[in-house]
């Protein structure tokens, strides 16, 4: 038999926990893993089941009682039907969640499943016009609450009775015998389909439906210093309800390409300037990139690689500050000499002293008091 999930370690909270701390940990706990955050992550996306699932459970308390005594009674299984649902309904279920963090509009105590669906649209965007800002043209289809009849499916939108079932408020009561006594859950009128109406005429536009399929287009200003899985929010630019309420959001989730120079973490830029090591060993000047054009640094002699070059201010300029430009120094021998230049060297190498190079002195000093060999 399987192992019984600790759905309190997975929400990382103590087995005398409150409702409030339990839903205080479920929020950071979403937001930690949101499949937004982690595109085709797939342990991230099972880390999030998990998660809604210990809500699941944790969050209500005849669910909870039952899983308590299980997980004090191992083995004494058929406690309360199972917990391993997974779904994200129930006290602060997904798409409360959803709403806190992205700002979905689920407040006035409308029912959660009388919004339309949200629609997620992925933006490619270059390496230059994340980090510089740019202006975007967004196209797509949507589910369109249909003008001529508000969205009811009603013809002229008031062909339509109120639900006798529900009483116009889309949703009944439904009362259930459990082990524990009587439950009363509030669930989607099956007559009305959570509108509250019966549709005595419908509408010729959209055929009853609501809402129509359109193309949508507009202009976006992206903001300097976009990343990978910002995004921007469209509120009410999602699908229709299916059943009257307000249409879902719409995101709009970036995704930066590559550079061929740039690596990019926040604000700060990081670039990699290969040197000859005749030019480490001498000094000389090198040109370095930056985001508008480049510039020329002198290379002190003696540097070595990996040495890091700081330039403030030559980052990433967003709202939130200005980042830096660190480029890193590799210094690079050549894969091939010449003639002369392989005598040359070897001339140079009979003239010169180990304590000229401070990590190879240390090694050599190691060396010969570990195993008393020279190793050059």
């Amino acid at each position: 038999m399987a192992e019984k999930k600790n759905y309190y370690d997975i929400l990382g909270v103590s087995k005398t926990a409150t409702e409030d701390e339990i839903k205080a940990a479920y929020r950071k706990k979403v937001k930690e893993y949101h499949p937004d955050l982690h595109p085709g992550d797939k342990d991230a996306a099972e880390k999030f089941k998990e998660i809604n699932e210990a809500n699941e459970t944790l969050s209500d308390k005849q669910k909870r009682a039952a899983y308590d005594y299980e997980l004090e009674h191992p083995g004494m299984g058929g406690m309360g039907g199972g917990f391993s649902g997974g779904g994200f309904s129930g006290f602060g279920g997904f798409e409360d969640i959803f709403s806190s963090f992205f700002g979905g509009g689920m407040g006035g105590g409308r029912p959660e499943d009388n919004v339309g669906e949200d629609i997620k649209l992925q933006m490619s965007l270059s390496f230059m016009d994340a980090a510089k800002g740019c202006s975007r043209e967004v196209s797509y289809y949507r589910n369109k609450p249909c003008a001529a009849c508000k969205g009811t499916g009603a013809r002229n939108g008031t062909a339509y009775t109120t639900c006798s079932r529900c009483g116009g408020q889309g949703r009944v009561r439904v009362s259930q015998d459990t082990m524990f006594g009587r439950t009363v859950r509030v669930t989607t009128c099956p007559d009305c389909g959570g509108t509250g109406r019966k549709i005595t005429e419908k509408c010729t536009v959209c055929k009853g439906k609501g809402y129509n399929r359109e193309a949508e287009k507009f202009s976006v200003n992206i903001p300097a210093g976009a990343d990978n899985d910002s995004y921007i929010l469209k509120r009410g630019m999602g699908h229709a309800s299916m059943s009257g309420g307000p249409a879902g959001d719409l995101y709009v989730i970036f995704r930066v390409e590559p550079h061929k120079l740039f690596q990019r973490k926040g604000r700060d830029l990081y670039v990699d300037v290969p040197v000859p090591y005749t030019i480490a060993a001498l000094g000389g000047a090198v040109r370095i990139p930056d985001l508008n054009d480049s510039f020329v640094y002198q290379i002190p002699e003696g540097t070595q690689s990996g040495t890091v070059i700081t330039v403030r201010g030559k980052g990433i300029a967003a709202r939130q500050g200005t980042g830096n430009l660190y480029a890193r120094i590799i210094v690079e021998v050549p894969t091939k000499l010449t003639r002369e230049q392989r005598r040359a060297l070897e001339e140079a190498r009979a003239a010169e002293d180990v304590r000229q190079y401070g990590k190879a002195k240390r090694y050599q000093d190691d060396m010969q008091s570990l195993y008393g060999k020279d190793p050059y």
